[in-house]
């Protein structure tokens, strides 16, 4: 756990640097510079780049992670493994491109009416998911190699940078228009995936010669019914994170697609550690079911669900204290505002996700992996039962909740049919401890909002001076406390060596 650990925290970091930039973007430049309904457009495109290319893949990413062991050799260049992670890829895309093109007749239809805009742009949906299905390709190569800070820093930094640019190149400078804007949001994901494929050279460690004696006749079979598993449960578990993007834009309209971005990038802050975390232990994860070490396979998934769950609740917390601030600091704030309620049931289902992901893992990776196509396809129906039913009442609050109700239900059945086929147990007692510290300190922050910010209130500064006085010096209070009660309960002994080691405690 120590490697992953190591791996992980540089992931964050450069996770963080990513939302710094981010902030900078979301807060001072989209609400800017953008209108509502140019940022849903471009929430949409995005959303449905990354559906197509989801699909065209043919499972490859998972692929990787489940079948590289079988591979694995430095000394053979692990058989040619990399020549194929490029080959199935591009037949995926050729297969969807031509669907998609089947039913661009009905997708226009669907969105012309309250979202002529993305209509008018749907053709840049392709180059664009093409070039976001190579870069995630070469994500998980580099993942199994277990090299992710460089890939990371491409995703959440260089990606991020791309797109400032062509935000600030189209609305603040005028140098260039719409198209422009949509144009260099392409160039951006080409230039990204084209650095990932160097850095993969660069290891020496991938081979273009693919080494035919490798495939025996169990492996073909196992390869040729996982690809099609794979695809299949693609078309529901990759459809649901952009369900409540497509209702919005359908239903209501590309203007509240934006208040919907707006507040589900802010929820999204809470998946950080997540992705870390996740991409880096998911090989260590396969070994250990590849090898029916099960045991093993648990405690990691333990460790990794009680990290998640704390650092994941620790950054809502923070994110929901100071909500009112963050839409005081936004600009146009008092537009976005709506998304408020938004931002708290995503936020809440980013927490479940989070600390539960790892027993979907655990089930992909072992033999019964078919159980979670069924589970994904009841996912997706209730979402968009669920969409249908809620979005006309409580609008885009209906999608929050739609999202985190499938969510909830999902991960209930996934928790039992995991501890039933493989025995693993994603749960521990340090958890509870979790739960009993954040009961404190919801207590705690009720006391301070009753007792101590009428004080802050009554400084005398600027209303919002005294709003950002009070947000910092609560945001250190809470974790100061939260620390400080991690390293005496001993909820955490990784926690507890790295606060040894950063403040040169000896134990």
């Amino acid at each position: 756990m120590g490697v992953v650990i190591k791996q992980s925290i540089k992931g964050t970091i450069v996770n963080y640097v990513g939302v710094i930039i981010g902030f900078l973007t979301t807060f001072f430049v989209l609400t800017a510079y953008l209108s509502q309904e140019e940022i849903g457009l471009m929430r949409v495109l995005v959303d449905a780049a990354v559906l197509f290319s989801s699909f065209a893949q043919l499972g490859t990413g998972s692929s990787i992670i489940r079948f590289f062991p079988f591979f694995k050799d430095e000394n053979k260049n692990h058989h040619g493994f990399f020549f194929w992670t490029l080959i199935v890829p591009i037949v995926g895309f050729l297969i969807f491109l031509i669907v998609a093109k089947c039913l661009q007749g009905v997708i226009i239809q669907t969105f012309s009416k309250h979202s002529e805009l993305f209509v008018n742009y749907f053709k840049f949906v392709f180059p664009l998911s093409l070039f976001m299905l190579y870069q995630s390709v070469f994500e998980a190569n580099a993942n199994v190699l277990m090299r992710i800070v460089v890939p990371k820093f491409v995703r959440e930094v260089g990606v991020r940078v791309g797109l400032l640019i062509a935000y600030l190149l189209y609305g603040y400078w005028h140098i260039i228009d719409l198209d422009g804007l949509v144009i260099a949001f392409c160039i951006t994901y080409l230039v990204a995936a084209l650095v990932d494929f160097f850095y993969l050279l660069s290891l020496g460690k991938i081979s273009f010669r693919p080494d035919l004696k490798i495939f025996t006749k169990p492996l073909i079979k196992d390869i040729v019914f996982y690809t099609m598993f794979l695809l299949l449960n693609a078309i529901t578990v990759n459809v649901m994170p952009m369900l409540n993007t497509f209702f919005v834009s359908a239903g209501m309209g590309l203007a509240f697609t934006g208040i919907y971005a707006i507040a589900n990038y802010i929820a999204n802050v809470v998946e950080i550690p997540n992705r870390s975390l996740n991409a880096i232990v998911q090989p260590e994860i396969s070994e250990s079911v590849k090898n029916n070490n099960m045991d093993h396979a648990e405690k990691l998934c333990q460790s990794v669900s009680l990290h998640l769950m704390l650092s994941s609740a620790l950054i809502f917390f923070i994110i929901w204290i100071n909500i009112d601030v963050l839409f005081m600091l936004l600009r146009n704030g008092s537009q976005y505002e709506a998304g408020k309620t938004v931002v708290l049931i995503l936020g809440i289902a980013k927490i479940l996700n989070s600390t539960l992901f790892v027993s979907s893992s655990v089930l992909n990776y072992s033999r019964y992996y078919y159980w979670s196509l069924v589970f994904t396809v009841m996912l997706t129906i209730m979402a968009v039962v669920l969409n249908v039913l809620l979005i006309p009442r409580f609008g885009m609050n209906g999608a929050a909740m739609s999202h985190l109700l499938s969510y909830l239900t999902f991960y209930l059945c996934l928790l039992l049919i995991v501890k039933w086929k493989t025995g693993v147990n994603i749960f521990s007692k340090a958890q509870l401890k979790v739960v009993a510290l954040f009961v404190g300190l919801l207590l705690l922050n009720l006391s301070w909002m009753n007792i101590v910010l009428p004080l802050f209130q009554k400084l005398p500064f600027s209303s919002t001076a005294n709003a950002l006085i009070d947000a910092v010096i609560r945001s250190v209070m809470v974790l100061t406390v939260a620390g400080v009660v991690c390293y005496y309960w001993n909820i955490s002994e990784e926690i507890n060596r790295i606060i040894c080691k950063v403040l040169k405690i000896n134990k």
